[in-house]
């Protein structure tokens, strides 16, 4: 068994993995956000290049951000000092921030995610069709619908991570 306790260099490697993770995450996704963004400036094939690269960067952070709990947690385990837990669930700031992330992973999934991979299905509709005579094509409205959703959806999590970043940085209850 491995007895680490806080602040010890075991400690200290899963604090990087944790960071490493959230900078990674978090910051990849926000960035992606801006990415995918701008592939509504491009028309056709660039545009929907752009809109798919940002996706498949965005499942690739998606991965980081589901180890940032992970990293968490398991510094909860090891902050020990003298027998007992310098950081544990019962504290404030770490129960918020453990369900406000559950709760922002959940609205990704139920409603962000699902609406991109709608975005990317129109997008590529339009793209295979025949060029529209007389006007956009049938999906350009939804399209842009969508966009307004994904623009609200992503600020809404993005709200959410600078919130959990808020209690990790401020620990209140602590």
């Amino acid at each position: 068994m491995i007895l680490a306790f806080y602040n010890s260099g075991f400690y200290k490697l899963f604090l990087v993995l944790h960071l490493l993770s959230v900078v990674i995450g978090f910051g990849g996704i926000t960035v992606v956000g801006f990415v995918g963004a701008a592939s509504q400036g491009y028309k056709g094939p660039a545009g929907q290049a752009i809109f798919d690269t940002s996706q498949r960067i965005g499942r690739i952070v998606e991965f980081f951000i589901y180890a940032v709990p992970v990293f968490g947690i398991a510094l909860l385990f090891i902050s020990t000092t003298g027998g007992h837990h310098v950081f544990w669930f019962d504290q404030t700031w770490v129960s918020i921030s453990l369900l406000l992330y559950i709760a922002t992973v959940g609205f990704v999934h139920a409603l962000h995610l699902p609406n991109l991979r709608r975005m990317g299905v129109l997008i590529g509709e339009i793209n295979a069709g025949p060029p529209p005579t007389g006007g956009p094509p049938p999906q350009a409205a939804e399209l842009e619908e969508r966009g307004k959703r994904a623009g609200l959806y992503g600020a809404i999590s993005n709200m959410a991570w600078v919130a959990v970043l808020v209690l990790m940085v401020a620990k209140p209850g602590l």
